[in-house]
């Protein structure tokens, strides 16, 4: 199966967030925005997504204000 564009975009934004240990409202919005954006959020897409979500909720990744 081959990654479609915005899963490739979409894990860069996600592999950002990782390396800050941090993520904003406006990154996370615009995370969601890329997985949305062709109305189809493909399996890539959603495995990226439950990673972000997991990272989040473990606070390996943290959601901050600007």
């Amino acid at each position: 199966m081959e990654i479609s564009e915005s899963a490739k975009r979409l894990r860069e934004r996600i592999l950002k967030a990782i390396e800050d240990h941090k993520i904003t409202r406006e990154e996370y919005d615009e995370i969601i925005d890329i997985a949305t954006e062709d109305g189809y959020i493909d399996l890539h897409e959603k495995t990226l997504l439950a990673e972000l979500q997991n990272m989040i909720e473990d606070k390996s990744i943290k959601m901050v204000s600007k």
